[in-house]
């Protein structure tokens, strides 16, 4: 019986399903603006790319491209779009693979190289000839982008990064590697309640505000709906790499002007549930891990957001904005 009565949820319409549940490439969520397809072929499968591709209303005087985290989507810098276009910038902001409105594959080899090749293809799709573009990479995005800046420097005009994670090594420093069977299980118990206290205890330093909560919600409608397994498998194969694949100690090696924005109030660390209480309480340190990442990447210009946390364009759109387009501007 659960079973059929699974499959005949499956086969509702989106407006059927509860309030706040979307499907597995996170359909029934308004992005706010069109969003665009870029089918390619990898690991010897075809694959969908989700991504926004906003010009602004006079000639560009440049392209910036945005990646989300793990826990978020393109859609998530929304407060960040507006003010960008405003300034004259085009806007590309993809779903990676495996994320949001993109295609979640049972199988897939994931790897912040693999994700860094699939961008600069939709990159070369998109014609931008020899324009070099402003790569702003937040959360997991910041791993992604320090990756795509290692292998496509050729690509970049500067490079930001939004309280990236992947600063320090978690299995290095002593947090328990797990499989990703016992990611998956995790996952699975994923739901809005767990998904609001993580956030606001590890992004948010306790506190809770309206402006989160649109977000937690996209978060947890994707698990809430008919494609739960896939979307908790995407993710426990992407957590997988998160933990198994750090940068850090790749920054001496990044050769592109960059800018970190850090709020201090972030505590992000993968695996931290895992760590001893003595551990535990050394992780996710990002007023020591900004200083020591711009002390690492030659040049590097670090922005400290003092009341802030984990997601800075979110929880401080103006503050941010105006950091951040001050940045784009010296590039």
């Amino acid at each position: 019986m659960r079973l059929l009565a699974a499959a005949l949820l499956a086969c509702l319409p989106l407006p059927a399903l509860a309030a706040d549940t979307y499907g597995p490439q996170l359909e029934g969520f308004d992005y706010g603006y069109p969003v665009r397809i870029f089918t390619l072929e990898s690991q010897r499968q075809p694959l969908q790319m989700a991504y926004l591709d906003i010009a602004p209303k006079r000639t560009p005087i440049g392209v910036v491209v945005l990646l989300h985290g793990k826990n978020f989507c393109a859609a998530t810098w929304k407060e960040t779009l507006t003010p960008l276009l405003a300034a004259g910038y085009r806007v590309i902001a993809p779903d990676q693979i495996g994320f949001c409105k993109s295609s979640k594959p049972e199988r897939y080899q994931y790897s912040f190289g693999q994700l860094a090749a699939n961008t600069h293809a939709l990159l070369q799709h998109l014609q931008l000839g020899d324009t070099r573009v402003h790569l702003v990479g937040h959360s997991m995005g910041g791993m992604l982008a320090i990756r795509y800046a290692l292998m496509y420097p050729q690509d970049l005009r500067s490079l930001s990064l939004v309280n990236p994670i992947g600063l320090e090594d978690w299995k290095a420093l002593g947090v328990p590697w797990r499989s990703v069977d016992d990611w998956y299980a995790g996952e699975l118990k994923t739901g809005y309640d767990s998904i609001r206290r993580y956030q606001m205890e590890v992004y948010y330093d306790g506190q809770w505000a309206p402006a989160y909560e649109h977000w937690a919600r996209m978060q947890s409608g994707m698990y809430d709906g008919p494609g739960r397994q896939a979307v908790a498998w995407s993710q426990a194969l992407t957590s997988d790499m998160v933990f198994n694949q750090p940068v850090v100690h790749e920054l001496e090696h990044v050769k592109v002007p960059t800018t970190l924005f850090i709020g201090q109030k972030d505590r992000t660390a993968i695996g931290r549930d895992r760590a001893t209480p003595e551990l535990k309480a050394t992780l996710g340190n990002y007023p020591v891990l900004g200083k020591a990442a711009a002390a690492a990447i030659p040049g590097a210009t670090l922005v400290e957001f003092e009341g802030l946390g984990h997601s800075p364009q979110v929880q401080d759109p103006q503050q941010f904005n105006a950091a951040l387009l001050k940045a784009l501007k010296t590039r």
